[in-house]
């Protein structure tokens, strides 16, 4: 019976955590190349202890661990998405305690890894457990894809996913990852930003001049860069031709969720650092999830170290972090991008940094009202459901290259400073998280997916 599943979790807490406890003690630092393969091995053991057939996937980077269980009697499968890399830990200094011997204060797990994403794809798999050990076996087929880039910029899933979309076959992934919403409240994400990332570069003289003895005569390339990108915007409308293209405006029932959406403007101001701020809520949310960005993210040249000195440089460069909404393509962007250089200063390079496209299951999809049930069932309170994310996760690959819709449940507190010293994850928190896989298996049974 469903009502056995808080008894359940009750009496197995001191082994829930200790298994997690054994992922976090060991580092998995993707970006330094630490503990990788050891972590991969942890997973399959997690997996292979709870009856779950696995197998470790090699990539030209890290490990990919698949996991299933699977019936033939099932009609609905699920794949499950989630990491086992960590963020490198520094600084150490302004840890409280060893980011890999994890501490449990004031409720709280600290550990490097504890929320994103250890605490969470664990969680997963706890969660599953309990449902077979209570019922004997899932309403649904469950697959698992736990990779080892996710913080390196998910590499090699793309291709991975690419080659074994026949093994991947799924009616919708399932996402585990990120932080609840600020009021307290699990969150239910149904896309991602895309981005793309730019370098413009414009040269004068081959090295840098003396300001006095050829100032007038050599010139200076900021000039030109500046002069460029205050062609490429007009208050807050980029005016680059073809920039909107695609944009997928909000729908009604997109428009009902972003007024649903809870919105506390001094919390916004409060993260930001931004004090003067002034927006309501509808213009921040439409803002955040429906508009596409072009944003600086550097502009340098010439002498930044400290004291002077007097120069006219050579060389000046500009980085631009643009970020992308479902409808928009990457590679048009790109091109209407270096139109405008092209016609505003053919002299200046641009250069393509990577590239992400946006990703976003439709609202009225009928697993999002299951998943949201299911989330206010074992959490006891109305999830807060979001059209998309402001930043950028690899969710197409599941919606683009799967083809399948891609929800994302983010089961760690608010304030669990991931990538950060002292990172947290909440021990009720976790334990909800293994109620919460349990009944989102439930309410997913009964939902009738296109074929």
């Amino acid at each position: 019976m469903v009502n056995n599943v808080d008894s359940f979790i009750s009496q197995n807490e001191e082994l829930y955590l200790e298994r997690l406890f054994r992922l976090l003690r060991q580092p998995s630092i993707s970006t330094q190349n630490i503990g990788m393969a050891e972590c991969a091995s942890l997973v399959q053991e997690l997996f292979s202890d709870y009856g779950i057939k696995n197998r470790l996937y090699e990539t030209e980077g890290h490990p990919i661990i698949y996991g299933e269980w699977l019936h033939p009697d099932n009609e609905t499968t699920v794949l499950i998405y989630g990491h086992y890399d960590v963020q490198p830990p520094d600084p150490l200094e302004e840890w409280q305690s060893d980011p890999f011997e994890p501490e449990i204060r004031n409720g709280r797990i600290y550990a490097r890894g504890a929320g994103d994403n250890k605490g969470q794809f664990v969680a997963s798999i706890l969660g599953v457990k309990a449902y077979l050990d209570i019922h004997g076996r899932l309403p649904v087929n469950v697959k698992w894809i736990i990779e080892g880039e996710e913080e390196a910029g998910s590499r090699h899933l793309a291709a991975f996913v690419e080659q074994q979309r026949e093994l991947l076959q799924t009616d919708l992934v399932y996402t585990t990852d990120g932080s609840s919403h600020e009021s307290g409240a699990q969150s239910i994400l149904l896309g991602v930003r895309g981005a793309l990332g730019v370098e413009l570069v414009a040269q004068e003289a081959r090295w840098d001049n003396h300001s006095g003895n050829l100032g007038n005569i050599v010139p200076n390339p900021v000039w030109r860069l500046t002069e460029l990108l205050h062609t490429m915007r007009k208050g807050d409308q980029v005016t680059i031709e073809g920039f909107y293209d695609g944009v997928k405006p909000p729908t009604p029932h997109e428009e009902q969720i972003l007024r649903d959406i809870p919105f506390d403007l001094e919390g916004v101001r409060r993260k930001s650092g931004y004090d003067a701020l002034e927006i309501d809520s509808d213009t921040y949310h439409r803002k955040l999830m429906f508009e596409p960005t072009l944003n600086v993210s550097g502009l340098f040249s010439g002498h930044t170290g400290k004291g002077g000195r007097s120069i006219i440089p050579a060389r000046a460069t500009a980085r631009l972090d643009i970020r992308l909404v479902a409808g928009q393509d990457p590679d048009q962007v790109f091109e209407a991008l270096a139109n405008h250089v092209q016609k505003h200063d053919a002299s200046i390079t641009l250069t393509r940094k990577g590239a992400v496209p946006a990703s976003r299951t439709p609202a009225d999809h009928p697993a999002v009202l299951a998943i949201a049930e299911a989330i206010e069932q074992s959490s006891g309170q109305r999830p807060v459901i979001q059209p998309s994310l402001g930043g950028t996760l690899p969710d197409y690959v599941w919606t683009q290259i799967l083809n399948v819709p891609s929800i994302i449940v983010p089961y760690a507190n608010y304030d669990q400073n991931n990538h950060g010293p002292n990172e947290n994850l909440e021990i009720s928190y976790f334990f909800r998280a293994i109620r919460s896989t349990y009944y989102v298996l439930d309410k997913l049974s009964h939902v009738t997916f296109k074929t």
